[in-house]
């Protein structure tokens, strides 16, 4: 495995790139002419990145066990169609064209759709609007949204994306990464290398972690929008062993003391956290 955090890539699961390089040692072995072995070689290349954000030439032929010059012509090919993107320093990570094939999946993503009747009833119960999100390409994009009765000054839905270092959501997600994730989320936040801003969004956003780790939660008190007060918590999938998904529950700032609303709504939305886990 390219990852070597246990937490993050469980050992009892098998990687996806095994489980298609199975497939072709099969096609190979049974001599199966329908099937088409430069596509499950593309397949295999795209399969490495399950548990990675961007991967060196060097490394996806180590991962794929494919000779250079393969890899090469896959990678040359998978560019073009834009399922694969080369970084600026010469890496690769999953194109525009598959996160666009992809986000219907996470739509319809079972963590999701069974958590959407909990969802509605904690923002009924509670009065706030709650939300599921995810990271793609350096933002949080909303998967799931129920929304309060009480008008918030930015209304999201579906398919919205808000920043990390400023919002709840996004810095409940950053502060359950493991580290070198951190740091590859860190890098694809939408910001020119070695700014202001970047140097200040990843302050922010190590502050919050260290925050996480002695409180639980995240806050956003009026950072995303001067008239939302936030809390989030990172979500847990247990299909995948890792923190995939994030959670908050948002209410506007003027109707809230802000101590008073963390004491309120912490316990709950981490129980809500649990249930939406053991679903």
């Amino acid at each position: 495995m390219l990852n070597n955090d246990s937490k993050f890539v469980p050992a009892d699961k098998t990687n996806l790139n095994e489980t298609i390089d199975a497939v072709l040692v099969k096609a190979k072995s049974d001599n199966d002419r329908a099937f088409v072995t430069a596509l499950g070689r593309g397949v295999l290349v795209l399969s490495v990145f399950e548990h990675e954000q961007s991967l060196s030439h060097q490394q996806i032929c180590s991962a794929t066990g494919l000779a250079k010059a393969t890899v090469s012509r896959l990678i040359h090919t998978l560019e073009l169609l834009d399922l694969l993107k080369r970084t600026d320093d010469d890496r690769y990570r999953l194109g525009k064209s598959l996160l666009k094939l992809s986000s219907s999946v996470w739509r319809r993503y079972s963590l999701v759709d069974d958590a959407l009747p909990l969802l509605k009833d904690f923002a009924r119960a509670h009065q706030v609007s709650v939300n599921i999100g995810t990271e793609i390409e350096g933002d949080i994009r909303y998967v799931a949204c129920c929304r309060s009765p009480a008008r918030l000054a930015v209304n999201l839905a579906v398919g919205s994306s808000v920043p990390v270092e400023q919002t709840a959501i996004g810095r409940a997600y950053y502060a359950a990464l493991p580290t070198n994730f951190q740091q590859q989320l860190l890098d694809s936040l939408p910001f020119s290398e070695a700014t202001t801003e970047r140097l200040k969004a990843a302050q922010i956003l190590d502050e919050n972690a260290q925050f996480y780790e002695q409180h639980g939660y995240c806050l956003s008190d009026g950072e995303f929008s001067p008239d939302i007060l936030a809390v989030g918590i990172p979500l847990y999938d247990r299909a995948t062993g890792k923190f995939t998904h994030a959670l908050n529950a948002s209410v506007p700032k003027a109707n809230w003391v802000t101590e008073e609303y963390v004491d309120y709504i912490v316990p709950k939305i981490k129980q809500l956290a649990t249930q939406i886990e053991d679903l």
